[in-house]
């Protein structure tokens, strides 16, 4: 395969020789000079007087007095020209997206030589001007009585008005934002190449011959610069094309046009190629064409390796690696393509920019803005946990700080949701970061001090080789320069920012990746194919909408407007588009075109049109195939934990009294045994459990514990001078509501907020609608012990134990079982153990029995207070009553929480007396725990799926 480059370095070293010092050769991108200077060293064995390189943007730049503007200053200064202009008070952060608009199209008007005067005139003035139409040609013309036909000037609307108010200012914002750049020595690119083209001299240029190579379509300043140094006898023109989209459509019946060599064809009669056209007449050469859907974007990527072994495998040289491109259209694609290329390719060469908000660099500045502006709470002076936990957590501020993670546990484990500066102020740098900043001044300093902090970590690392350490210290510098580009502008200029935008121009930023270009396998965008030939071509996302671009570039200047002054339109970029890619495949021998076929968003799974106007026109056989992830459906296979020595040995050791004498088996713990002993293998047995985390949400776990210690705290209270509870003291108590709500605050401070007494917690509205309803469960607790008193409390959250013997194969084992009761209170010869319920429906066990087998409504909470029940029977000699108290169901007089028994449809009988039930429960109680101890019995997953749906391990056990 001779490529393009290799043709033009022959016919160039033939033509002129061994000397090209005089000779600058001008391509439209950098990238095509480097293979260029390679095939040109390769025409003569000795060594010979280099040409210069330029790019047509460094062409102009060096021939211009003024020097390309940033883009942040050009912004900005035409900022002030549209405050000055309009008197107008939109912010900056309003005027910055939809000025970098202006620009362009400022840009697009020089570049064209459009006379602005006339484009920007009073649109009345303007259409008596179209009268006379004899600076236009008849498409244009067309274009400008079509925009007079659609947009009547009589017939205003608001939107009109708007528009119309907008433009009649557009031309002396324009000339006034000319003369104050001119004065600032600075310019837009277009301003310059307008400047360059309206000043040029062709007997003052710095060399003797001007070779352009690789052009399409040129604007109007190009073309007239291209004319001026033609005439000056010091221009050379090589054009790319085939054929078979320029000489051929012109043969065939009835003759047409081919978009891709619509501009090639209006060059080559301006400017005569120095190729003769017989080394055009590639694209019908033999070549391997398939077209591949895929049903995602990331399956393209995945398919590389396999495209790679396939095509590639005997191109396994380095020098033949640059012969192979993957070209992305999508350029979002840009990871998975570089995680998918496989090991066997050697070298890879990215032409791409890699997004900044792609890096560690990016997630670090966002995470220390959030914390700053929406982290922060002035009114209070308090950050809040999530945005301080993003900080704590990112890998800069861990390596930066030796205390960050024991803080993060510390706010984990006190669930801290407002903490103080001065809580997250642990060591030097935290103090830094935990500092509160005011404005975007002050946010921009202490963003790029920080970054200079985290620059000490890039400096320290020694393997300075390795590719994403050299991508993260750019993204660093581009970040730090970024930032500090907005910080003199505030601070010199006076402009007011706020860090949205910061975080805009952050996410619309690139960085350029370094790398040898003329080695390795190459990775690219389409812009960048430009002038380049390969072998073994890839092309993925060849979607209609990513190849062209979907829809028309946003500009103030209608597109009737744009059309009738000569300017850029939406057929200019089909056309350029179409030129690309049939140029890139036009000297490549196998050919792979991806298009995915989901219709998501904006994409709608369609083949690009080029794609099917090849399929159509191409006189190659093209084999089209689709790409189908293997399915290999995975059954999880079941878990069972055999109960071996070590696991035995691991369960004595825990729960053996005699070794541990205050390990216990709760009714939790059995209740978790009897719903699904996998589960409690892996909770009581292994020792997993859940993360801590601190959540601003109330779970009815958290809501039960609040209100169990509002409970305890409201008759701790009441039985401060004795354990009689009154009627009357129940009364006075249920008309203070503001003491009510100070026992509920002061449960909240304890259990949820984990602040000192005297703090105030800072609610939120959920909190506060919590806070609320346990006052209101409260309140219902009272009324019904109002109904009960006068009775006596005997305890409250009281921790009871029993030692029980059981048989094992090892021997006689000795266990506590035992918990915590809620409350006890006894009246007359009962004794009430009293379980507080905020949540559920009462359930009515038909007997012991039902209450020890695994099912799906098997009543756990009922286990638990006849467990007990059970304890307390044998530690005093009143009657025993288990009750389970539903709050929410409490409201009427006949309530009772006393627990009944009986069969479904039959008379139901309350457990007055635990004394006749108890036997049974003790011996089934035995039972269950020698089935826990027998090794027999496996840890199993449980039947019931619903005990699954809110199980801590349920993506460990993946049932």
């Amino acid at each position: 395969m001779k490529t393009f480059l290799q043709s033009v370095a022959q016919d160039l070293y033939s033509k002129i020789g061994n000397d090209l010092s005089r000779t600058a050769i001008v391509f439209p991108n950098k990238r095509a000079s480097l293979f260029f200077n390679e095939y040109l060293a390769a025409q003569s064995d000795r060594p010979l007087w280099s040409p210069a390189y330029v790019n047509i943007s460094e062409l102009f730049r060096s021939l211009s007095p003024l020097k390309p503007g940033d883009p942040i200053r050009l912004v900005c200064e035409l900022y002030k020209v549209f405050r000055e202009e309009t008197h107008s008070e939109e912010p900056l952060d309003d005027f910055y997206f939809w000025g970098e608009l202006l620009i362009s199209d400022f840009d697009d008007a020089d570049k064209n030589l459009v006379d602005a005067d006339k484009l920007f005139s009073n649109l009345q003035d303007l259409k008596n001007i179209m009268d006379d139409y004899d600076f236009l040609d008849q498409e244009q013309e067309e274009a400008i009585q079509q925009f007079f036909q659609n947009f009547s000037i009589d017939k205003r609307t608001q939107l009109k008005e708007k528009f119309i108010s907008l433009w009649d200012k557009l031309g002396d914002i324009y000339r006034h934002y000319r003369k104050n750049l001119s004065e600032l020595g600075i310019a837009y690119e277009g301003m310059m190449y307008r400047h360059v083209i309206e000043e040029l001299d062709t007997d003052r240029l710095r060399y003797d011959r001007y070779v352009f190579v690789g052009f399409n379509v040129l604007n109007k300043v190009e073309t007239r610069f291209f004319q001026r140094l033609q005439d000056a006898g010091k221009a050379m023109f090589y054009w790319d094309y085939d054929v078979f989209y320029t000489r051929l459509p012109h043969e065939q019946q009835p003759p047409y046009v081919h978009e891709a060599g619509e501009f090639i064809l209006r060059n080559l009669k301006l400017f005569p190629n120095q190729l003769p056209e017989t080394a055009f007449d590639v694209l019908r050469h033999p070549k391997k064409i398939r077209f591949i859907s895929a049903p995602t974007e990331n399956a393209q990527a995945r398919y590389l390796p396999q495209w790679v072994r396939t095509v590639v495998k005997s191109d396994t040289e380095a020098s033949k690696e640059k012969e192979n491109a993957i070209v992305l259209c999508n350029e979002a694609l840009l990871l998975p393509v570089l995680h998918s290329i496989p090991p066997e390719v050697e070298n890879v060469n990215i032409t791409m920019g890699f997004p900044l908000a792609q890096t560690p660099v990016y997630s670090y500045i966002n995470a220390l803005m959030e914390l700053q502006t929406t982290g922060y709470r002035k009114d209070t002076g308090r950050y809040i946990y999530e945005a301080a936990l993003a900080v704590l957590k990112h890998p800069y501020t861990r390596q930066l700080s030796a205390t960050a993670e024991d803080l993060e546990k510390q706010l984990t484990k006190d669930n801290r949701f407002y903490p103080l500066p001065s809580e997250l102020k642990k060591d030097a740098f935290l103090e830094q970061v935990f500092t509160p900043q005011n404005g975007t001044a002050a946010i921009c300093r202490y963003l790029t001090e920080l970054l200079r902090e985290v620059a000490v970590i890039y400096r320290q690392e020694k393997d300075e080789e390795d590719i994403f350490n050299q991508l993260y210290r750019e993204s660093l510098f581009k970040g730090y320069t970024l930032i500090n580009r907005l910080l003199s502008l505030i601070e010199n200029d006076g402009m007011s920012l706020h860090t949205d935008t910061l975080n805009r121009l952050l996410t619309a930023t690139n960085i350029p990746f370094h790398g040898e270009p003329a080695i390795g396998m190459q990775v690219m965008g389409v812009l960048e194919t430009r002038n380049l030939d390969f072998r073994n071509l890839i092309m993925l996302s060849l979607n209609e909408g990513q190849l062209p671009k979907a829809g028309g570039d946003s500009s103030f200047i209608p597109y009737n407007l744009r059309k009738a002054f000569g300017m850029t339109t939406i057929e200019h970029k089909n056309s350029v588009y179409a030129y690309y890619f049939y140029r890139l495949i036009q000297r490549a021998e196998n050919i792979t075109l991806l298009y995915n076929t989901a219709s998501d968003g904006l994409n709608r799974g369609e083949m690009s049109r080029f794609m099917l106007q090849f399929l159509v026109e191409s006189p190659h056989d093209i084999s089209r195939q689709y790409l189908e992830a293997g399915q290999s459906p995975q059954q999880s296979l079941k878990i069972e934990i055999r109960k071996t020595d070590e696991v035995l040995q691991r369960m004595y050791n825990a729960y053996d009294i005699r070794r541990h004498p205050n390990a216990l088996f709760s009714p939790s713990a059995l209740n978790t045994y009897l719903d699904c002993r996998l589960r409690f293998y892996y909770r009581y047995v292994a020792g997993l459990k859940a993360p801590d985390e601190v959540s601003a949400e109330i779970d009815s776990a958290l809501f039960g514990t609040i209100f169990h210690r509002s409970a305890e705290l409201v008759y701790q209270d009441l039985t401060a001078n004795g354990k009689e509870i009154r009627r009357e003291d129940l009364e006075q108590l249920l008309r203070n509501d503001v003491r009510l709500q100070a026992y509920v605050d002061t449960a909240f401070k304890e259990e949820f907020f984990h602040v000192p007494a005297g703090e105030q917690p800072e609610y939120n509205g959920t909190q506060l609608i919590h806070s609320k309803v346990i006052a209101s469960y409260l309140r219902q607790l009272l009324r019904n012990d109002l109904q009960y008193a006068p009775f006596r409390m005997e305890g409250m959250e009281q921790k009871v134990t029993e030692t029980l013997e059981i048989e094992t194969p090892s021997g006689m084992l000795p266990l506590n079982i035992g918990g915590t009761i809620d409350r006890m209170d006894s009246k007359g010869d009962t004794l009430r153990i009293v379980d507080y319920k905020t949540g559920g429906t009462p359930k009515t066990p038909e007997s012991i029995e039902q209450l020890f087998t695994p099912a799906d409504n098997r009543p756990n909470y009922i286990f638990q207070t006849f467990l007990y029940a059970a304890i307390m029977c044998r530690k005093q000699g009143l009657k025993l009553a288990p009750s389970l108290l539903y709050i929410h169901r409490a409201a009427s007089e006949s309530y009772s929480p006393v627990i009944e028994m009986g069969a479904p449809r039959q008379p139901k009988v309350p457990v007055n007396n635990f004394a006749f039930y108890e036997d049974e429960f003790r011996e089934r109680l035995s039972a269950l725990l020698q089935e826990i101890y027998n090794p027999e019995e496996p840890f199993t997953q449980t039947e019931d799926a619903k005990k699954c749906e809110y199980c801590d391990f349920k993506r460990l056990c993946k049932k």
